[in-house]
């Protein structure tokens, strides 16, 4: 992922100035990351380490969204509605 993208995407999910590792900021970097890999697999069909690493951003992602659903609810559905991930129950 580019620098410049990587920083728009940090200032749109800051919760505050300076704000890198956030909940929402990390889940939007993996989402990022995670749709990059896709794309990447869609061509190169044997690459199987990165296969390996996207599973890994996914389960990370999905504990990291088990998390704000648990702390701050209305954070999280927002964040889900924002990415457009499709969220279970």
């Amino acid at each position: 992922m580019e620098t410049e993208h990587k920083q728009d995407i940090i200032k749109k999910f800051a919760t505050k100035e300076g704000d890198t590792g956030s909940t929402e900021v990390q889940v939007a970097v993996l989402t990022e990351d995670i749709k990059n890999l896709t794309e990447h697999l869609r061509s190169n069909k044997k690459d199987h380490s990165t296969r390996r690493g996207l599973l890994a951003k996914v389960t990370r992602r999905r504990k990291l969204l088990a998390y704000l659903k648990r702390k701050n609810h209305e954070s999280y559905l927002n964040l889900l509605k924002e990415l457009g991930i499709r969220h279970r129950g």
